[in-house]
């Protein structure tokens, strides 16, 4: 993945999690999440930056990026929340900062929410968390799953690089979108690709977003103004859920702010870290 590896990993309930540290071993932990359809490559930059002072954990979530992707593949947000609560115990993090973004958003908030994961602090970019959600696309996706998985290769590949670049404000480098892309491209990534838009349901959120309000933990949440995917409205409706939040917008920036505007989005992570 372009000088992006994940060395490390973990055997969890839905297979093999790859997952990396960087940083100093006496740093304080912080750890990434990422979302879909994406995978930790679009927290590379962020995560070098991050770790010039802390211990940084990246990972990529099963059914994603460099991870484990099989057919009949658990990858729902239920499923995801318990990993990552396992993988903080593997990792023997007590109360680490915790970072996520869009999808890992509501894995972090289950994780802490109905499995007892301990945060430091959390940060939510552009997160999958209030109702309702997911784009005209996203729901036509899930209701015909498996009509788009016979796709013919060449018009999947296209579907899934214009999809990633409408996440995009300024448009996406090209190695970027080939890189982001590449998982989704195989024959099983294919099939992938829909499967894990057809398991994204907003029950999973439902389920904890009455319990926002009982989070007594530091919240930051960072949102790009001109995110198509998830709107600014629901910036708002999530800041008036969580009494302990700070809400911060990030300009000329769209759901992916690690890419369009990867310095404010640093400046403000590292402020809040500190």
């Amino acid at each position: 993945m372009h000088d992006w590896n994940l060395t490390q990993t973990f055997d969890s309930t839905s297979g093999e999690v790859r997952w990396d540290s960087l940083g100093p071993d006496d740093g304080d932990p912080v750890v990434l999440l990422h979302g879909t359809p994406f995978s930790s490559y679009v927290w590379r930059n962020v995560a070098a930056a991050l770790a010039t002072r802390h211990r940084v954990y990246v990972w990529d979530m099963p059914g994603y990026g460099t991870s484990a992707m099989y057919d009949g593949q658990d990858v729902s947000l239920a499923a995801q929340g318990r990993i990552f609560t396992d993988l903080l115990r593997h990792w023997r993090l007590d109360t680490p900062a915790v970072v996520a973004h869009d999808f890992g958003g509501a894995v972090a908030l289950r994780a802490h929410l109905l499995h007892g994961a301990r945060y430091r602090r959390l940060a939510l970019v552009d997160p999958v968390a209030v109702a309702p959600w997911g784009s005209p696309f996203f729901r036509l996706v899930a209701a015909n799953a498996a009509v788009f998985e016979q796709l013919p290769p060449h018009l999947h590949a296209a579907l899934v690089r214009e999809y990633i670049s409408t996440a995009s404000s300024p448009g996406l480098h090209p190695t970027t979108l080939d890189t982001l892309a590449a998982p989704w491209l195989t024959p099983t990534g294919q099939a992938a690709f829909y499967h894990q838009i057809a398991q994204a349901d907003q029950r999973y959120t439902d389920e904890i977003q009455p319990h926002y309000p009982d989070i007594d933990i530091p919240v930051l949440l960072c949102w790009g103004t001109d995110d198509t995917w998830i709107p600014v409205a629901r910036a708002h409706t999530l800041h008036s859920l969580i009494p302990t939040a700070t809400l911060t917008f990030l300009p000329q920036a769209a759901h992916l702010p690690q890419e369009d505007n990867p310095a404010l989005l640093t400046t403000h992570l590292l402020d809040w870290t500190r």
